[in-house]
């Protein structure tokens, strides 16, 4: 069961920054040429949270289902923030500017805590 958790928790996450990145285009007004350029914010996105949020215990099934730990994903993805910058800068070979780090941090922020906050809901109620 804790495995079938993981399993969801992970797929769930990457289900959220798909989402993110779609919005982050759409909200550019760019998502229908964006294509293929939409990984340059995609994968960034799932290697900086998969090498920060291992260490908050994110997916730890126990945690995950409690309302008091969802600060751990939420802090996981502000930590992250950065790294994300860096990763797709470095990809890019451009420069990142702060705000977009503080922008896309803070909106894959809010969209982990939702989609965890809905996680628990569903696990409480199968307990």
């Amino acid at each position: 069961m804790n495995n079938k958790r993981r399993l969801i928790l992970i797929c769930g996450d990457v289900v959220v920054f798909g989402l993110v990145t779609l919005f982050g285009f759409s909200s550019h007004q760019a998502l229908g040429t964006a294509g293929a350029r939409m990984l340059t914010t995609f994968i960034p996105l799932v290697v900086g949270w998969g090498l920060i949020s291992p260490f908050l215990g994110v997916y730890d099934p126990l945690r995950a289902a409690d309302w008091r730990q969802l600060w751990r994903p939420f802090w996981a993805m502000v930590l992250a923030g950065p790294m994300v910058g860096w990763l797709r800068g470095v990809w890019l070979g451009q420069v990142i500017l702060p705000i977009f780090v503080v922008v896309l941090g803070g909106v894959s922020a809010l969209a982990i805590l939702a989609w965890r906050a809905a996680f628990c809901v569903v696990a409480s109620r199968m307990k």
